[in-house]
């Protein structure tokens, strides 16, 4: 019975009971994956050890880090990919221990009402994550980041920092910006599917 509940939870997950459900799916597990886990580890994964300020000294270097980065951009899209999965994964466990057929999550109106929250709060999600994304990298990155140097106690205030492959850096927020809103208007144009083929069902009857 256990192993029916895992295959039931596997199948709703990887195909949602809506077209643009299962486009969303593949977009979101194929491109915007690997695009993250492939190009973001070649773009970000040595940003640490070429990160220098001046002057070049290793406790300067990780504190100034610290101050650019309080959280690298790969963690936080990767909690990002994480966290907006959970609501269609809670709903599709819960279809899965109901034993709910993909196609009567449309035809019974508790559950398309049930999945149509869980679309809703998969974009609130997407929306939080944008804009902490623009709260803290931003749009732009920039060649040069000035450090505050005060908690150094050095006679200097402010130290400048060189940032490494800032313009590749800066494409990659601009398409992971563009990924997020992809999703999101396949989870808006999701729901007007759902509404749309809930309005079919009830004329056929």
């Amino acid at each position: 019975m256990s192993l029916n509940y895992i295959k039931n939870f596997y199948e709703g997950c990887m195909k949602p009971p809506t077209v643009i459900g299962q486009f969303h799916t593949l977009f979101f597990g194929s491109v915007r994956m690997f695009f993250l886990g492939v190009l973001g580890f070649a773009v970000y994964g040595n940003e640490a050890l070429h990160f220098s300020c001046d002057p070049d000294k290793r406790e300067i270097n990780l504190i100034c880090y610290n101050q650019f980065r309080p959280i690298t951009p790969q963690v936080f899209w990767a909690l990002q990919l994480v966290i907006v999965l959970v609501p269609g994964a809670i709903f599709h466990l819960y279809a899965a221990c109901k034993s709910i057929n993909q196609e009567c999550i449309l035809q019974k109106p508790n559950y398309t009402v049930i999945y149509i929250l869980s679309v809703l709060l998969r974009i609130s999600l997407e929306v939080v994550a944008f804009w902490l994304q623009i709260h803290l990298f931003g749009f732009q990155v920039k060649p040069l980041y000035l450090c505050d140097a005060v908690s150094l106690r050095k006679k200097f205030t402010t130290i400048k920092c060189m940032v490494p492959e800032h313009f590749e850096k800066t494409i990659f927020l601009i398409a992971m910006y563009t990924f997020t809103v992809i999703t999101i208007v396949l989870c808006v144009a999701e729901i007007f599917e759902i509404i749309f083929r809930r309005l079919c069902f009830l004329i056929k009857q």
